[in-house]
């Protein structure tokens, strides 16, 4: 497989070591790649799930994955997550190649950026289970499920009262974390801030366009990351189609790959700190 090409790719919520995790599609897709950059935006190993053995063949898989890109040359910072805080008493910790930290700044073309998981500002951490399930939707469902309970005008459907209520305190718990991130970066005078965390992958411009937002989703559900490449982000979302194999003399074009919601801010990559 011929890897493409990457400047920085940026990746969060793998959860290794859950039932949930996707490995065998995330381990395709980090076969695929060649990135200089590789950020790993927390909870990459899920702690919380951890028993003895819990790391199957596949997830031991991503780990030795992880370590033939950095013999390739791949940076790779470790960025630390609520599911594997454990990590934030060794940070920060320098090695040639493998770099953990608890945030990070780049800087790209005089541009800020700022990079962490973004628990510190989950003030609902706590919140109840439905709302943590709710939150490794992506933002689009819980909207489709928000109008068609709309149409639903049943008064005596008790269920369907407390299900659009739960969809609605959802969807206010995503824009109220996604809200208040992008103002903290605007407070401190970053012009690009990247999460993780909440599970709902996206790019786009808030407050005015003062503040550019990213979060690179997970590979729970969304199975997602972030690519920047010849001055531009990308919203990569794997599909199965993207690997099957064809013919030695057939090339599939990369622009016919599952990336989306691009912002080309013409940027060029700058040093890391």
């Amino acid at each position: 497989m011929i890897k493409r090409a990457l400047e920085i790719v940026v990746i969060s919520d793998v959860h290794l070591g859950a039932y949930a995790c996707h490995s065998a599609e995330l381990l395709q897709y980090l076969k695929s790649i060649q990135p200089k950059i590789l950020v790993l935006n927390g909870d990459i190993i899920d702690a919380w799930h951890f028993k003895r053995n819990a790391l199957s063949s596949n997830h031991l898989e991503i780990i030795d994955q992880l370590l033939e890109m950095v013999s390739g040359g791949t940076k790779i910072y470790y960025l630390s997550g609520n599911h594997d805080d454990i990590i934030r008493g060794y940070s920060p910790f320098n090695d040639e190649k493998i770099i953990l930290r608890n945030h990070l700044e780049f800087v790209i073309d005089q541009k800020k950026y700022w990079i962490f998981h973004g628990d510190i500002f989950d003030a609902s951490v706590s919140i109840s289970p439905w709302i943590a399930r709710l939150g490794l939707i992506s933002y689009k469902y819980l909207i489709r499920i928000n109008r068609l309970l709309d149409k639903i005008r049943k008064p005596r459907l008790s269920l369907t009262r407390r299900m659009k209520s739960k969809v609605k305190r959802a969807l206010k718990y995503i824009h109220d974390f996604e809200d208040i991130v992008a103002r903290h970066a605007l407070k401190k005078e970053y012009d690009v801030v990247i999460c993780g965390h909440i599970h709902v992958p996206v790019i786009k411009k808030m407050l005015n366009g003062q503040v550019i937002y990213m979060n690179a989703g997970d590979w729970v559900e969304n199975l997602t990351a972030l690519e920047y490449q010849h001055h531009q982000w990308s919203l990569y979302r794997y599909d199965s189609a993207d690997y099957t194999p064809v013919s030695k003399h057939l090339q599939v074009p990369q622009s016919e790959l599952k990336i989306e919601n691009k912002i080309p801010p013409a940027f060029s990559l700058g040093s890391a700190s």
